[in-house]
């Protein structure tokens, strides 16, 4: 049987080409330049995206069906809410993300968050 390897994509790679093609001159953007070295999780990509490019409200609407969240950016999210005791409502305004969602995730990382919380204190 073959072993398969996940292969995720070089992000770094795909926003400079994309930059150098459409928007050269974001490219010498001091702020730009840091975050498009440090695309490490969902995060990241999602702040340099957000600096990059104007969004329309209809873009924002049609984005957010699609977007996908790694399990060390929702517990970052969920960490971030406890820390600050913000409210679930505050969250997803912030966020774009549903009520339900957050809950959903809550339930589903409460073990996880819990042991996290209990070790950063």
């Amino acid at each position: 049987m073959q072993k398969t390897t996940k292969m995720t994509p070089n992000y770094t790679k795909i926003y400079q080409d994309m930059l150098q093609m459409e928007h050269p001159e974001k490219l010498q953007d001091p702020k730009i330049v840091k975050l498009l070295n440090n695309l490490n999780n969902v995060e990241d990509i999602l702040k340099l995206n957000q600096k990059i490019f104007k969004e329309s409200k209809e873009s924002i609407k049609n984005n957010q069906k699609l977007r996908n969240y790694d399990k060390p950016t929702v517990l970052k999210i969920l960490q971030y809410q406890n820390k600050h005791e913000f409210s679930t409502s505050y969250i997803s305004r912030k966020y774009k993300i549903s009520r339900t969602t957050i809950a959903k995730w809550r339930k589903m990382f409460e073990e996880e968050l819990k042991e996290l919380n209990s070790n950063s204190k």
